[in-house]
């Protein structure tokens, strides 16, 4: 049965969760989902990989939370290389976490970070992660201001950037800040995607409705370490018993995905790479694990979830 077709720009909707890309599905009344050799829980790690522009366009739009400590006034080269210390330093603190829990990786990347960083993107490939499209830069983040085509323009720009700098076409998108607009599920479609990590409504893997074979995968900010540590401001050692307390109820509950969003620039320095490493610790002692990328669980949901 061919899925219903769904308007590229789909007109306003009510407030709330009402939106024409998926159905309302209560967790108790879903078929069971199961995990390769019947993993108890789904575990993949959401790496960033970005690049802030010292002189943004004008027209651009980004998160207004996220502001300097000292207001907002460009250039703020004060910003500006604390974000860029994750790529210099912070990452290879990261990594050397990572590779000691032999984690593959998903990695987010933008645009402008694919040109500038030809050794990280080296190394993540060496790792064998997977690229994911993370937009232009992280500055700019899509809006219902952006038109169509301007929308259009940015999505393929950043598909081809990685692209060309990975060798490999990504198959998943993350906005930047979970920036989107009325339509963007669908022209992510069109422009050949798989998935997209911008929906943070479930525990479990969905279809999203869009003519073909589509999925929304979880990516919860209440464990991205930028919403815990700068924008809620929870103390950094209560960093490892909120990843572990999610990580043992989704895994008793059965059948849910587990990620953890990592910015290098701030789990990165030195006072907090521990916390990663101690949270990763406690993760590593349930067994029954199955440890994927965000694209092999995506891929798993659409084979055997979706007709």
């Amino acid at each position: 049965m061919n899925a219903p077709k769904v308007p590229k720009n789909p007109p306003p909707l009510p407030a709330g969760m009402d939106n024409p890309w998926y159905d309302y599905s209560p967790f108790p009344a879903r078929p069971r989902l199961t995990w390769p050799r019947n993993a108890r829980v789904a575990f993949f790690v959401l790496l960033h990989l970005e690049y802030w522009e010292l002189n943004p366009d004008k027209g651009s739009h980004r998160d207004p939370r996220l502001v300097g400590e000292f207001g907002s006034f460009v250039p703020d080269y004060r910003s500006w290389t604390q974000r860029e210390y994750g790529n210099r330093t912070g990452i290879f603190r990261v990594l050397d976490v990572l590779d000691r829990y032999q984690i593959r990786a998903g990695v987010a990347v933008n645009a402008l970070a694919a040109e500038r960083y030809p050794y990280l993107i080296e190394q993540f490939k060496k790792r064998r992660y997977e690229f994911i499209a993370h937009g232009h830069s992280a500055n700019r983040m899509i809006t219902s201001k952006m038109s169509e085509d301007e929308e259009t323009k940015e999505i393929a720009e950043a598909i081809a950037a990685l692209s060309q700098a990975a060798g490999v076409r990504p198959q998943g998108w993350l906005g930047q800040d979970y920036g989107e607009s009325q339509r963007t599920p669908q022209l992510l479609a069109d422009a050949g995607l798989d998935y997209v990590l911008d929906w943070p409504n479930d525990d479990q893997p969905y279809a999203m409705k869009v003519g073909r074979k589509f999925v929304a995968l979880p990516n919860q900010p209440e464990w991205d370490d930028v919403q815990q540590l700068v924008l809620r401001r929870i103390a950094m050692p209560r960093y490892p018993d909120i990843v572990a307390e999610a990580f043992e109820l989704l895994h008793r509950e059965g059948g849910q995905v587990f990620n953890l969003s990592i910015h290098p620039w701030l789990m990165g320095m030195p006072h907090r790479i521990k916390y990663l490493d101690e949270a990763l610790r406690r993760v590593e002692r349930f067994g029954n694990v199955w440890h994927a990328t965000p694209g092999e669980v995506a891929r798993h949901y659409m084979d055997t979830m979706m007709e």
